[in-house]
């Protein structure tokens, strides 16, 4: 066995529905896979906000941490994230209060400031006219805080007095991150003395160097965090054989390049997405279609992740697979959990 050792690890369930599958059939499949997460140690499970899509079953964080979280004893459970734009920030607040008071001391709140839909269904979210709801996202992060016990010497104590979230928090209070993939929320998260998680699972070819030492060099040290934390997703996939995970990941290539044509369905099969690859017209266009970016096998994607974490000097990395069967997720899972610190 490897001496190699990786930073703390954790998942980000993106909790696609499969072709020929419902919602019902891809929540089953999540409980399984936090079950299995919570099983081998891995240390964080984050689910996402999407909306107005049949490819994502994923639209209430908290309604679906409660059902995910049952049975588990010792992963955190979070949210990567919740769009605040959509949600008034008591609501939030209440809601990650309840999480907390039913999970003591494993509730995370990651924060995101894009509607995570197309602009009829923020719209239909009742979020603010224009760009308003987007440009109060630093208020509305700060009023979080205080809503949920971080309070800090520039809140209102009036305000604070008259207005808390409940259930009240006993000695442990979720942990706020703020996330992004580009400098804006490395920005934010410096100056509030926030946690940082970078998107790098979209393979879009950002370089998450830049806004990850951005992030660094301005923190501001806050009392619950002295100094910065930074947590890095990636896209993953492990198989018996490099082939066998390149071939598990075309339908991730697939879903990828439907995004950037706006036709976005459920996850397909691995043949499935091989065939629909060979019907795509602008195979110059596709070959650009990053799709996941760490394939092969477990050794192979440990030295990778390994690579990634020392590039970027991440404190933890946050896996993500978008795969048609979850039992490659879960296989996954249990190739890299040698690995775990």
């Amino acid at each position: 066995m490897s001496t190699l050792r990786l930073p703390k690890l954790s998942v980000l369930d993106l909790v696609t529905v499969s072709e020929g599958s419902t919602s019902a059939d891809a929540i089953a499949a999540s409980k399984r896979l936090v079950d299995a997460a919570d099983r081998l140690g891995y240390h964080r499970y984050w689910v996402a906000e999407h909306h107005n899509t049949s490819s994502v079953a994923s639209t209430s964080p908290a309604v679906l941490l409660a059902h995910l979280g049952q049975n588990t004893s010792q992963i955190r459970l979070g949210s990567g994230g919740v769009m605040l734009p959509n949600h008034a920030p008591l609501i939030v607040a209440e809601q990650f209060a309840l999480l907390e008071a039913m999970f003591p001391g494993r509730i995370d709140l990651g924060l995101g400031r894009a509607p995570g839909t197309d602009p009829i269904t923020a719209a239909a979210l009742r979020r603010a006219p224009g760009t308003e709801a987007v440009e109060r996202f630093p208020e509305d992060v700060f009023e979080l805080l205080g809503l949920l016990g971080e309070v800090r010497p520039e809140h209102s104590n009036e305000w604070l007095r008259r207005l808390r979230a409940t259930p009240v928090p006993g000695s442990d209070v979720p942990e706020i991150w703020i996330l992004g993939s580009s400098l804006y929320g490395a920005e934010l998260a410096a100056k509030l003395g926030l946690p940082y998680s970078f998107a790098n699972h979209f393979g879009m070819g950002s370089n998450p160097v830049s806004p990850v030492e951005h992030y660094r060099h301005h923190f501001v040290p806050s009392e619950r965090w002295p100094k910065p934390h930074v947590l890095m997703s990636a896209s993953v996939i492990v198989a018996d054989s490099f082939e066998e995970a390149k071939r598990l990941a075309m339908p991730s290539r697939i879903a990828g390049w439907q995004l950037r044509m706006g036709k976005l369905g459920p996850v397909q099969s691995p043949d499935q997405a091989a065939e629909t690859a060979s019907r795509i017209v602008d195979q110059e266009m596709f070959s650009r279609v990053r799709g996941t970016q760490h394939l092969g096998t477990g050794e192979q994607v440990a030295r990778q992740l390994a690579e990634l974490a020392e590039q970027t000097g991440a404190d933890e990395l946050l896996l993500a697979a978008t795969t048609y069967d979850v039992e490659d997720r879960i296989r996954t899972l249990e190739a890299l959990a040698p690995y775990l610190p």
